[in-house]
């Protein structure tokens, strides 16, 4: 049985490979390891995103919870870092995030958090597919008074708006901001919070029907956000993934605010704040070189982490830091909450504009952007992990790192949650870089597909 879980929990095409039967089955063994060392009877949040499965998949995993003994607690449509804060706050055993993030509408994923809101490490997700394997042998299912119930609770949402204001609490009004909701969870509350503030909001896809979350919009897909920041004469444009755990920005002219960028630019006015602990933020290996030479240059510390929030969030806890992420626009504000949250990296860069009185294309020169390539590869599922072991495609790989040596970087990784090879060249030439990944993206799609 190949690894269930993957960088971000569970993910597959609803009702063909992630089916209700799947998900009732991960409730059950979810709810028994994550509970199984409380006397009491436990208690499991769970939210879903707005694609059309969500109720489907929400309510067989409740039903497995339920079977083990444990009470559920339904949030509705909300965003995944709000689930995150409220298990914490209502100190409840777990909580489950029914979504697929920033993936078409097909797909759908089932991602878990223990008690203090933090993503499982992967010794607890192994405990889960064991007992999964082994068809719950040894579990004890309840009868009678012992069975679980589930309570429906709409209000939630609310509660994540009013924590996230207090956390940042930045006068918004003079600002002209256009939001893209990628019709995901985020379209209630990024819109409710940035009006609350005072914003002069723009809403943009925040209409979702289950069937066109991330379609052509949100922080997959910028182009319409750009051109209607331009129109707009908007100040600031907030691109939100489909269950807004990450945010990417568009500046005044239209011009992409990355990840990388983002964190630069709040990295930097926390630091002069004092509250960038140890001078320091945790990226990943994709982040861009010139996010490493603007550190160098500002004297900032950068931990590199592999590809994905969870190894960025795991190295956040064991040094202290207060800030990390990824290039991708997944930022973590660990003093505030315990994954990546982009209404909250929102109004941090909000606050800095506001506070700084610069527009925002200004504080993204703080670094460079190299120029950076990345291509996908389509592959088989089952061998994406073994594509060194291929030695023409083992040999291309070290021809371009011997041509890249010294003025850029060569990086091929597998993704987590989909069934492709990433290939990323950064160097000073786009067009000669975005060539070579698209052949040995090509030969890769040719070989293991």
């Amino acid at each position: 049985m190949a690894r269930l879980f993957g960088t971000d929990g569970v993910r597959g095409i609803a009702n063909e490979e992630l089916t209700p039967l799947m998900a009732m089955q991960l409730g059950q063994a979810g709810a028994y390891v994550l509970s199984k060392e409380n006397a009491h009877k436990p208690t499991i949040m769970v939210g879903c995103d707005t694609r059309i499965s969500g109720d489907m998949l929400a309510n067989a995993l409740m039903a497995g919870a339920c079977s083990v003994g444990a009470n559920c607690v339904f949030v509705g449509v909300i965003p995944t870092p709000a689930v995150a804060y409220l298990t914490r706050k209502y100190k409840v055993d777990a909580g489950v995030v029914i979504s697929a993030s920033h993936n078409p509408v097909e797909f759908n994923g089932i991602k878990f958090f223990d008690g203090n809101g933090y993503k499982l490490p992967d010794a607890l997700e192994d405990e889960i597919e064991e007992l999964l394997k082994n068809n719950m042998q040894g579990v004890k299912f309840p009868i009678g008074p012992g069975v679980g119930k589930i309570k429906y609770r709409t209000d939630a949402r609310e509660e994540y708006v009013n924590k996230a204001i207090q956390s940042v609490n930045v006068d918004l009004s003079g600002l002209k901001i256009v939001v893209d909701c990628a019709e995901g969870a985020s379209y209630y509350t990024s819109v409710e919070a940035l009006k609350e503030l005072g914003g002069n909001i723009v809403s943009i896809h925040n209409n979702p029907d289950g069937t066109n979350i991330n379609a052509n919009c949100g922080s997959t897909h910028m182009e319409e956000l750009q051109a209607r920041v331009v129109f707009e004469k908007a100040n600031i444009g907030l691109a939100f993934d489909g269950d807004a755990d990450r945010m990417l920005a568009v500046d005044e002219n239209g011009k992409v605010v990355d990840g990388d960028q983002i964190m630069a630019i709040v990295g930097n006015y926390m630091r002069s704040r004092g509250k960038l602990k140890n001078d320091t933020i945790v990226a990943t290996v994709m982040s861009n070189l010139g996010f490493f030479l603007m550190a160098e240059k500002e004297n900032l510390v950068v931990e590199q982490t592999k590809v994905g929030d969870r190894y960025v969030l795991e190295r956040m806890k064991e040094i202290g830091a207060s800030l990390g992420g990824e290039q991708s626009g997944h930022v973590i504000f660990l003093d505030e909450n315990t994954t990546g949250d982009g209404l909250l990296s929102a109004l941090h860069l909000l606050q800095v504009m506001v506070e700084t009185g610069k527009p925002l294309s200004e504080l993204a020169t703080i670094m460079e952007v190299l120029p950076q390539a990345l291509v996908n590869a389509k592959v088989a599922n089952h061998k994406k992990e073994k594509y060194m072991e291929f030695p023409e495609i083992a040999q291309a790989i070290r021809d371009l790192e011997k041509k890249y040596a010294g003025e850029g970087r060569v990086l091929i990784r597998p993704s987590g949650t989909e069934p492709l090879v990433r290939v990323m060249i950064e160097g000073k030439d786009i067009n000669v870089i975005k060539e070579d990944a698209q052949v040995l993206a090509k030969l890769i799609q040719d070989i293991m597909f």
